[in-house]
């Protein structure tokens, strides 16, 4: 089955984008008719109560593919691990859609998650390239996890950008490990979840009919986090980092803004670059485009740094987001049809 999915992968990943296209339409209807809403509070940058919970579809249907190839693959234990935590993150992040849990539960289901997968998986993979003792390496890559989980979750904040994020992540990954002779699981998964998040994406986009919800974004934050663990546990580290540096800076720089102003950073707000250039008048299509266009240059810095010293891509990586975050605090709108 797995070498039958293999010869026909794009037929394979047309036909998850098609499920995931339709089952959010699903959800879109179910939301609807019992008012699964997402109505407008101190963190989001929406008018009007909007349906949410598409992400149950993205992710529904990516475990399923993903379970249908490693099922037949002969993957690893932690693989399977890493479905059964997702699984888990996901049902907890969908309660949490449908009513508000507190941050003591959202932050206890993730830790158990994270420590689930990192114990299942090999002792032998290490994260930091052999430099801290092994329970440091295992702590420090935890953090890591559990603080891009997040952030992910953080940077959700108007149409179309955590599936802009998840595309352009999903394909920097995929080509790193075509590039770098990885394990091809880990691009099945990335193009899994990418051809899922399209099918999304186009409910999603400007003026969304539905949102991600934290079913969506908190799952495809676990994941998406431990495939850049995976990258660094195979030493393209610098890829990794690369591949996430804009949504990094943007809420790192945010959230630490926050703390020193003595602001309480768990709570919602609308502080983030992104969020403060379409108060300013930038269309949510406009911003979340741009941001796509910033990550095409990280892909590139990604790859690059597969084939050459780090230093360069990295430096090239840290210029475009300086200027992506620039143009996102700065810039204006040029003409009123660009207003959100």
């Amino acid at each position: 089955m797995a070498d039958l999915i293999q010869a026909h992968l794009p037929i394979f990943l047309f036909i998850v984008l098609l499920a995931s296209w339709l089952g959010t339409g699903a959800v879109l209807y179910v939301a609807r008719r019992r008012k699964i809403l997402a109505h407008p509070n101190e963190r989001s940058s929406h008018a009007i109560p909007t349906p949410t919970g598409g992400g149950l579809a993205v992710i529904v249907i990516s475990i399923m593919a993903w379970h249908l190839i490693s099922n037949n693959a002969g993957t690893p234990y932690h693989f399977a691990a890493l479905i059964v935590a997702t699984v888990g993150i996901a049902a907890m992040s969908f309660v949490d859609d449908l009513r508000s849990l507190p941050i003591t539960i959202r932050l206890a289901v993730q830790i158990f998650a994270v420590t689930y997968v990192l114990q299942a998986t090999p002792a032998s993979v290490v994260y930091f390239g052999g430099f801290l003792p092994p329970v440091w390496d295992l702590l420090f890559a935890g953090i890591l996890w559990l603080w891009f989980i997040n952030l992910f979750n953080f940077m959700d904040g108007i149409d179309g950008i955590a599936g802009v994020e998840t595309i352009s992540i999903g394909c920097g990954i995929s080509g790193v490990v075509l590039l770098a002779g990885l394990s091809p699981a880990l691009g099945w998964l990335s193009l899994i979840f990418i051809s899922a998040t399209i099918g999304f994406l186009w409910w999603n986009w400007h003026p969304a009919k539905i949102f991600l919800g934290d079913v969506g974004s908190i799952p495809l934050g676990f994941i998406f986090g431990w495939l850049l663990l995976m990258l660094a546990a195979e030493g393209q580290w610098p890829a990794a980092v690369i591949l996430s540096l804009y949504y990094l800076t943007d809420a790192t720089l945010t959230l630490l803004s926050r703390a020193l102003r003595g602001q309480k950073i768990w709570q919602a707000h609308k502080k983030h670059f992104y969020q403060r250039a379409v108060q300013r008048g930038l269309s949510h299509a406009h911003v979340s485009t741009v941001v796509l266009i910033g990550n095409a240059g990280l892909i590139f810095c990604a790859m690059f740094s597969v084939i050459y010293q780090p230093w360069l891509p990295l430096l090239g990586a840290a210029v475009i987001t300086a200027l992506l975050l620039a143009y996102l605090k700065f810039q204006r709108p040029k003409a009123a049809g660009d207003a959100s």
